[in-house]
């Protein structure tokens, strides 16, 4: 094993779909890596540090760690829905084996990897939407504040959109189009069944339509381009908003991101920077800055 200077840095992604650790030494050279299930604070805050512990027990198991690296490892985690009232408190809590330990929320991990650290934005469009960054000492921030009643353009967005208008097509109350068409077939064409759906929904299960969504819009139904078009505009918007206040340059990143950008206005995808890392990455930054202050 190296030598008993020697530091490691590991970082973790933790988001709503699953979580991803990676162990790295000082020259950037990967260990170990890990993953696991969904880790976000809405699954409550031992779920969510159990689904970051599965994930950073395989990097270090891979990296063949004993006690002593472990205990010279500086962590930094990024985890979904770090801001709910309580959480940072909780999790700071935990005890942990590491040298020192730092948690951001997912998007600022991911924020930090775009940019490799420096100043810059971010707009994410996955399951839910929101734009935030760093300039000039100021975090910036626009939207992100939850489906239903935020995370415009994001793919629960678009899902809820489009249960909206085939109900009201069942009804007779909106023109019915091969999306809204097909959708009702998902709920056996019997609105009470969409109801009963509704009542456990969650805004991942509303995203499981967009796909289908994105689907008829790029085959020409018109419902299906007026929504995709509405919410692009949507992340269009918060992409100017972080110009507007001060982002040197804003990536675009999510699940998203990629069926998104043909449909964004000229001026907001000439503008875009492709991203330099991950937000692994970001979270090994995050560990990095961390190490130095000890």
């Amino acid at each position: 094993m190296t030598s008993g200077g020697d530091r490691y840095f590991l970082g973790v992604d933790g988001g709503g779909t699953g979580c991803r650790a990676r162990l790295e030494d000082k020259d950037g050279n990967v260990l170990g890596q890990g993953l696991s299930g969904p880790a976000t604070t809405r699954l409550g805050i031992a779920e969510a540090w159990a689904s970051v512990a599965r994930a950073f027990g395989a990097a270090i198991e891979e990296a063949g760690f004993g006690k002593h690296e472990i205990a010279r490892t500086h962590a930094g985690i990024g985890l979904a829905g770090i801001g709910r009232k309580g959480a940072l408190e909780a999790l700071s809590a935990i005890p942990h084996p590491f040298a020192s330990i730092d948690f951001v929320s997912d998007g600022v991990g991911a924020c930090l990897g775009a940019h490799s650290g420096q100043d810059g934005a971010i707009v994410i469009a996955g399951t839910g939407s929101i734009g935030l960054g760093f300039a000039d000492g100021r975090d910036l921030r626009a939207g992100g504040y939850g489906f239903p009643i935020s995370d415009e353009g994001s793919g629960a967005d678009l899902g809820l959109k489009a249960v909206q208008l085939a109900l009201r097509a069942h009804d007779g109350r909106h023109e019915r189009t091969p999306l809204l068409t097909e959708l009702m077939q998902r709920f056996s064409n019997d609105p009470m069944e969409a109801v009963a759906w509704m009542d456990r929904a969650s805004a991942t299960d509303y995203a499981a339509f967009a796909p289908l969504v994105m689907r008829h819009a790029d085959q020409g139904d018109p419902v299906g381009r007026r929504i995709v078009q509405a919410a692009a505009e949507q992340i269009d918007t918060l992409v100017r908003v972080l110009f507007e206040k001060g982002a040197p340059r804003v990536t675009l990143l999510g699940g998203l991101a990629s069926p998104l950008e043909p449909w964004l206005a000229p001026d907001v995808r000439r503008r875009l920077k492709p991203a330099d890392g991950d937000a692994v990455a970001g979270a090994i930054i995050l560990a990095k800055r961390l190490a130095a202050r000890c």
